[in-house]
């Protein structure tokens, strides 16, 4: 059993494998603290429905952060399907369909910036919506090159790729972008809960900037991208 701190909020894990301790490791703090509990079934782990030969450590992780994302839901935190990059205090946010290259889009950020870009977050971080804004946290649960950082940053914009020979971005209205972001948000499994996750694409969608870009992969495309959202 572990206790760890995701986006102000800890969760105490009753693990069946080793995985998750190595997996959680930046973010277990004392097991005496107050925490949600969380368990699931060897029936639910097996339910993981992933292809190609992975652990059940690894399918119990997936499990265990399937039902942390939908008891974040009514604390007005999404799973949000990302790349999270912090530049100066200010995090921006790239998303886009597998395979498009987010990670290697805040890669070439990394590049470009060197150190003052920092990862949140490469593949599931978590998004705190309040009435002033929203904070990205980074989470265990960062991707096939481990790339996060146990930190919260306060989320500046929001920007969906698309590949591209050229290099071009724009600002684009809420209208224009929120079904991509409902898209690439964790969606509950129960009915009850579908209304809330909808609710908090839509303040996600009006509570930061939002960018549409197509790209190529030469760091021109991060230079491009930053300058842009920067001077918004």
């Amino acid at each position: 059993m572990i206790t760890i701190r995701i986006a102000d909020v800890n969760f105490r894990i009753d693990n069946k494998y080793k995985y998750l301790p190595w997996l959680c490791e930046n973010y277990i703090v004392e097991d005496s603290l107050p925490a949600v509990e969380i368990s699931v079934t060897e029936a639910e782990i097996v339910q993981e429905n992933i292809a190609g030969e992975f652990s059940m450590g690894y399918r119990e992780s997936l499990a265990v952060y399937r039902k942390i994302a939908e008891y974040m839901l009514w604390q007005d935190v999404l799973l949000f399907h990302s790349s999270i990059v912090a530049v100066d205090g200010a995090a921006y946010a790239f998303t886009a369909v597998s395979g498009t290259g987010k990670s290697t889009h805040s890669r070439l950020w990394r590049e470009y910036l060197g150190d003052r870009a920092v990862m949140v977050n490469d593949d599931k971080p978590l998004i705190r919506l309040t009435d002033n804004g929203a904070i990205a946290y980074g989470t265990p649960w960062d991707g096939k090159h481990r790339l996060s950082s146990n930190i919260a940053v306060p989320l500046r914009a929001v920007c969906v790729l698309h590949r591209g020979e050229e290099n071009r971005i724009a600002e684009v209205a809420q209208r224009d972008v929120y079904p991509k972001l409902l898209m690439q948000s964790y969606k509950p499994s129960r009915a009850v809960d579908v209304p809330q996750w909808m609710h908090l694409a839509d303040r996600l969608s009006r509570s930061v900037r939002l960018y549409s870009m197509y790209c190529n992969m030469d760091i021109d495309a991060a230079k491009m991208s930053y300058d842009f959202m920067k001077k918004k």
